[in-house]
């Protein structure tokens, strides 16, 4: 049976590729935009909404991140990062997510002349506030962030120093995020290789923009343990091969590896991630999944997509006619792949999330 939007809703989800400044409320743009005195290009809430999810559907990445300059802008004060973190925290949670990672660059919050360490102190008591909060309502959430350095600028090292400092007090891991395209993660180098030697989490996003290249070097050169996106591995499969697919090397590792994949749907269709993708049903994520491999499903940015985690699974359900069974696979996958410890890991799939849709079922 198709899982019907009322399971979906009610159903234990886990956000692992969310970014913080890609899932601000335009209420709150609109506000905090009148309080700074930064100009926006629509007016109202409900405008300005369809104006990020019209502006992010060009079929271009590049075009599709100059829309984070709005959102980037009312996130510079302390008091601001608090509440995006604060609301984004009780939005999932109230969307039926468990488990989230909230990723932002704090590089890109000292406009008004906080530190790193201060923007990260921001967000980590917006989202203690807003786990608070979800809590009133009904909703448990465990949230991490994750620490991220723009890929064409220099300062990875910098901020994975911070991650490894502030991995006790709710940094779960590293990412790097930016155009793909001309910025591989092999420029980041020196900051995977600290990474790795202090036992620290870190994914990469790879295999959006740009293709194979991109994907071997997050994996092979950098160490990634989850790659962000991911979704042209598919050109590393012969989908018309005789007796069917046959996996090149490089997707046989990920496979067996299992090394998870952080899918974004409705984000991936809007920049023209794949080739002659023109509806969601047209999204690798099916055979990804047929063929076994670890697939995850995530937001990206509900903003700019206009989307929440119930309604990426409902777009998958309606498209792949996925079940109740199937929803479950993919957030226990999810979870898996959290960078949280292994026993509060399993805590939330067997305390949780397992009973969760038993009784859904």
């Amino acid at each position: 049976m198709t899982a019907t939007p009322e399971q979906i809703k009610k159903a234990p989800k886990v956000a692992l590729h969310e970014h913080l400044d890609g899932g601000v409320r335009p209420a709150t743009i609109v506000e905090i935009a009148d309080e700074i005195g930064h100009d926006l290009p629509a007016d109202g809430a409900e405008a300005l909404g369809a104006w990020f999810e019209e502006a992010s559907s060009s079929g271009s990445l590049v075009r599709y991140l100059e829309t984070f300059v709005h959102t980037v802008a009312v996130m510079q004060r302390p008091e601001d990062l608090a509440r995006v973190a604060r609301e984004s925290v009780v939005d999932l949670a109230t969307d039926g997510c468990v488990y989230a990672e909230l990723r932002w660059a704090p590089e890109q919050h000292q406009s008004a002349g906080l530190s790193l360490r201060e923007a990260v102190e921001a967000v980590q008591a917006g989202i203690d506030a807003g786990r608070e909060e979800a809590a009133g309502l009904g909703h448990s959430i465990v949230v991490g962030q994750l620490l991220t350095a723009m890929r064409h600028a220099k300062r990875g090292m910098e901020i994975a120093e911070i991650a490894v400092e502030y991995r006790t007090r709710g940094v779960a891991g590293f990412d790097i995020a930016g155009a793909e395209d001309g910025f591989p993660p092999i420029l980041h180098l020196e900051a995977f290789e600290f990474l790795r030697r202090e036992n620290a989490h870190f994914t990469i996003h790879a295999g959006e923009a740009f293709g194979l290249p991109s994907i071997w070097q997050a994996i092979q050169r950098c160490g990634a343990e989850r790659l962000g996106h991911g979704v042209r591995i598919v050109d590393d499969i012969d989908w018309d091969a005789p007796g069917g697919p046959v996996l090149g090397d490089l997707a046989a590792y990920i496979r067996d590896r299992r090394i998870p994949l952080e899918m974004c749907p409705s984000s991936n269709l809007q920049t023209g991630a794949v080739a002659g993708m023109e509806t969601i049903a047209d999204h690798p994520i099916g055979r990804l999944k047929d063929l076994g491999f670890r697939v995850t499903v995530n937001c990206d940015n509900r903003l700019m997509s206009g989307t929440s985690m119930s309604r990426e699974f409902q777009l998958l359900a309606d498209a792949f006619d996925y079940s109740l069974d199937d929803v479950r696979w993919f957030t226990i996958n999810a979870m898996k792949s959290a960078f949280l410890p292994f026993d509060q890991r399993l805590a939330l799939i067997n305390d949780v999330i397992k009973p969760g849709y038993a009784a859904l079922a």
